[in-house]
C-alpha cells in the first residue's frame, strides 16, 4: 500500500451541449472544487490539466490553461494525455507531487467541448496510427467497436439485448437524480429496443452521446488536511495505470486484431482485469470490500463486462448479477449511481475525474436522492486508447 492523499474538493460543470469553449467549463468546475475544499486558489501548489486534443494549441497544455484562466499564481503546472484515461492519469500525476513532496495541495481539471456525433481522428494522413487506420481502412467507429464487444459477450456469455437494455434503464434512473447529467430522463427497455440500430446490435439508446463537460478536485496530503480542519476526508488509496500484456487475446480498442497466442502463453488476467487487480493489491482491498463502482459504460454491453473485469462476479456471470438487482442501490454493488456515461455523455478528459468526484460526493454521505447509504470504498475503472488503464480507490 502506498500512502493516500486526501480529496478536499470536488467540483464539476453540468455535462450537455452548450456551445462554449473548454476552458469556461474547466473553469468552473475548477471554482466549485476550491469553493467546496474552503481553499484559495493562492494557497495551491501545484496544477494538473488533463488534455483535449479538440481544443487546438490551448487544449495540449491544459494545465497552463486553466492556471491562466484563474490567475498566474507561480504554481507547477503539469499537463497528461491518455485519451479516456486522461483524468485519471491527472489524478496519478497529482498524487505523485503531493507524495513526493512537491507540492502539499494539487488542482486536477478536465473539460471538454466534445463536437457533433461519434468522436473521429484528427485530419491528416497517418498510416504508422491504429486508430486512424481502423476509421480509413477498415471503417470500424467506436460503435463499431461497441458493436462487436455486444456480439462477443452474446456469443460467449449468452447475453440478450433485454440485457443490455436494462442497464441503459437502471443508468437513466439514476442520472434522472444527478442535476450534473445531460440526460435526466427515465427510459424503458421498450424504448430502448425501439431506438435506431446503430452497430448491430446495439440500439442508439445503448450507446454513450459525446458532451461537453468538466470536473476537478482539490487532492492534498494528510497533513495539509489535517491542519487545514478536515479531521477524516475522502482519501485516494490506489490509482492503478496500466498497459496490456503480450499477447492481448481479447479484442480491444483501437486494436481491432487479436494477437496469437500460439508462441507465448497469455496472461492469467485480460487486460481491463488487471487494471482492477493492480488497483486492490495497491488499496489493500478487495471487491468484497466495495460499497459501489464507477465504470466506463461507453456502451450497455461493455458496462456487463466491467462488472466481471471488477470481479464483482465471475466471468460470464454480469447479466445474472444485473438481474439479481445487485448493481441497482440497495443492491449488493450499485455501479453507475452517478447515471455513468449513459446519463453524461463523453467529455474526455473530464470523465475519470468526474468518477472520482462521485466516489467522493457518495462517501461523504453528500449524494442526495443517488446515495448509497454507508458507502466506505469505492472503485472507478476507466480506459484509454492504446493501452491506457485507469482505476481508483477511494475510502473513507
Amino acid at each position: 500500500m502506498t500512502d493516500e492523499v486526501a480529496v478536499l474538493g470536488a467540483g464539476m460543470h453540468p455535462w450537455g451541449k452548450w456551445g462554449r469553449g473548454f476552458v469556461e467549463y474547466g473553469t468552473v468546475a475548477a471554482r466549485a472544487a476550491l469553493a467546496d475544499a474552503g481553499v484559495d486558489w493562492r494557497d495551491v501548489g501545484s496544477i494538473v490539466g488533463a488534455d483535449t486534443v479538440r481544443g487546438g494549441y490551448p487544449g495540449y497544455v491544459a494545465g497552463a490553461t486553466f492556471a491562466k484562466a484563474l490567475g498566474w499564481q507561480g504554481a507547477r503546472v503539469a499537463s497528461v494525455y491518455a485519451a479516456c484515461a486522461s483524468g485519471a492519469q491527472a489524478v496519478n500525476t497529482a498524487r505523485a507531487q503531493i507524495l513526493s513532496g512537491l507540492a502539499d495541495v494539487v488542482l486536477v481539471v478536465g473539460a471538454d467541448a466534445a463536437p457533433k456525433g461519434f468522436f473521429r481522428p484528427a485530419g491528416g494522413d497517418r498510416p504508422d496510427d491504429p486508430d486512424w487506420l481502423r476509421f480509413r481502412v477498415l471503417g470500424a467507429t467506436n460503435p463499431t467497436y461497441f458493436g462487436l464487444y455486444a456480439r462477443r459477450r452474446m456469443a460467449v456469455h449468452g447475453d440478450t439485448l433485454e440485457d443490455f437494455a436494462q442497464v441503459k434503464v437502471k443508468n437513466a434512473a439514476l442520472g434522472a437524480l444527478n442535476p450534473n447529467a445531460r440526460y435526466r430522463k427515465r427510459v424503458t427497455a421498450e424504448e430502448v429496443a425501439a431506438s435506431a440500430v446503430v452497430a448491430d446490435p446495439l440500439r442508439l439508446l445503448d450507446i454513450c452521446a459525446t458532451s461537453d463537460g468538466a470536473a476537478a478536485l482539490v487532492l492534498s496530503s494528510m497533513e495539509f488536511a489535517r491542519r487545514h480542519g478536515a479531521a477524516d476526508p475522502v482519501r485516494i488509496r490506489a490509482v492503478s495505470t496500466m498497459t496490456p500484456r503480450y499477447p492481448n487475446t481479447v479484442l480491444d480498442l483501437p486494436d481491432i486484431a487479436t494477437d496469437s497466442a500460439v508462441a507465448a502463453e497469455p496472461a492469467a488476467d485480460t487486460f481491463r482485469a488487471s487494471i482492477a487487480r493492480a488497483a486492490y493489491e495497491e488499496a489493500g482491498v478487495g471487491p468484497e470490500d466495495l460499497s459501489l463502482a464507477e465504470v466506463y459504460d461507453l456502451s450497455t454491453a461493455l458496462e456487463l463486462q466491467w462488472y466481471e473485469d471488477l470481479g464483482l462476479c465471475g466471468e460470464g456471470e454480469a447479466a445474472k448479477l444485473l438481474r439479481e438487482g445487485a448493481t441497482a442501490p440497495g443492491g449488493r454493488i450499485p455501479v453507475n449511481v452517478s447515471g455513468g456515461l449513459a446519463s453524461f455523455g463523453e467529455a474526455v478528459p473530464a470523465q475519470a475525474i468526474a468518477q472520482v468526484c462521485e466516489l467522493t460526493w457518495q462517501l461523504r454521505g453528500a449524494a442526495g436522492d443517488r446515495q448509497i447509504v454507508g458507502a466506505r470504498v469505492g472503485i472507478t475503472a476507466n480506459q484509454g486508447l492504446f493501452g491506457h488503464g485507469s482505476s481508483v480507490i477511494a475510502v473513507r
